[in-house]
C-alpha cells in the first residue's frame, strides 16, 4: 500500500497546516484531551485547540504548552474557526457531555468531525443521525455494536460487513479498530491495516489514534486516506516503540514519542 504523507510547503505558517478543535476530556479522564491533542500536532498540524472544562485544561496546560486551551463556552465560536473537529476522547457520557455533543453536531455544518470513544457511545443513543459533512467514526468492536444495535460477537465475526454497515448506517468513514484494524470509506471501499501490535492494547492508545487521524485530515488530507495512513502509522509507532521498550512496556504515552519515528520510517521508503 502506498502512503502518502501530506506535503510540508516551505513558505507557511501555522495556519497552512490547519486547526483542530479538540474536544475531549472530563474530570476524571484528563489524560486522554492530552493524548489526543499532543498526537494531532506530532503529526504536523498548525495547532490545537483543547476545548474542555476547567480542570482538564489546568492539566493539560502542564503537559502540553503547546495547546490552545479554551473553556467551553466558547465551543461556537471555535467550531466556526476550526479546520476539523475531534470529539468524545475521555469526554464522559453524563448529561454535560450530551449537550456538549449535540451543541458540536448543531453547530458544526463546515468541518470534518472525528468522533471517537465517549463521543461514538453518545452516538449510539441519538436517533436518526446521518451525518452529511465528512465524518469518520473510529470504533472498537464494543462500540461498534452500540452502533449497530448487534451483540459483540457479531462484530467479531464479521469485521468488514461491520465497517462497512456504519459506513452505510452514518454516512461516514469508518475505523473499526482491531488488532487489524478495517477502514471503510463511505463509498464502502475496504482499506485492512498491517501494522501493529499488542504494545498497543493499553488505555489512550485509541486517543492517540484519533488525535493522528485529526492532525491529517486538518492538513486538507481526504479522510479516506487520513484514516488509513493514520492507522498505519500508529500501528508502526507501537512497533518501533516495542522494539525499545517490549511490547509489554509501552504505555500510550510513550507512543507519542515514536510518531515522528514511523513517520521518518516511512519518509525514507
Amino acid at each position: 500500500m502506498d502512503y502518502k504523507l501530506p506535503k510540508r510547503i516551505e513558505v507557511s505558517n501555522k495556519g497552512t497546516f490547519g486547526k483542530v478543535l479538540n474536544i475531549a476530556g472530563s474530570k476524571y479522564m484528563r489524560g486522554a484531551a492530552y493524548l489526543s491533542s499532543v498526537s494531532a500536532l506530532k503529526v504536523g498540524c498548525g495547532y490545537v485547540v483543547l476545548c474542555a472544562e476547567d480542570d482538564v485544561l489546568n492539566t493539560v496546560s502542564n503537559l502540553l504548552p503547546e495547546a490552545v486551551l479554551s473553556p467551553l463556552n466558547c465551543l461556537e465560536k471555535n467550531i466556526e474557526e476550526a479546520d476539523v473537529i475531534s470529539i468524545g476522547c475521555g469526554l464522559s457520557t453524563d448529561t454535560t457531555a450530551k449537550n456538549i455533543f449535540k451543541r458540536t453536531i448543531e453547530t458544526n455544518h463546515k468541518c470534518p468531525m472525528i468522533i471517537d470513544a465517549d463521543g461514538l457511545n453518545i452516538l449510539a443513543t441519538t436517533d436518526n443521525i446521518k451525518f452529511k459533512n465528512d465524518v469518520i467514526l473510529t470504533p472498537h468492536p464494543m462500540e461498534a455494536s452500540r452502533l449497530l444495535n448487534v451483540s459483540l460477537d457479531y462484530i467479531l465475526n464479521n469485521m468488514e460487513k461491520s465497517a462497512t454497515e456504519i459506513s452505510k448506517k452514518y454516512n461516514c468513514v469508518t475505523v473499526l479498530k482491531s488488532h487489524r484494524t478495517i477502514v471503510c470509506s463511505k463509498d464502502f471501499q475496504i482499506h485492512k491495516n498491517s501494522t501493529g501490535n499488542s504494545a498497543l492494547a493499553k488505555a489512550g492508545s485509541g486517543d492517540i489514534l484519533c488525535g493522528m487521524i485529526s492532525g491529517f485530515v486538518a492538513q486538507k488530507m481526504d479522510c479516506f486516506e487520513a484514516a488509513k495512513l493514520g492507522v498505519y502509522l500508529h500501528g508502526l509507532s507501537g512497533e518501533i516503540a516495542s522494539k525499545n521498550l517490549t511490547e509489554y512496556g509501552v504505555l500510550a504515552s510513550d507512543l507519542v514519542r515514536f510518531i515522528p519515528n514511523a513517520i521518518f520510517e516511512l519518509i525514507k521508503h
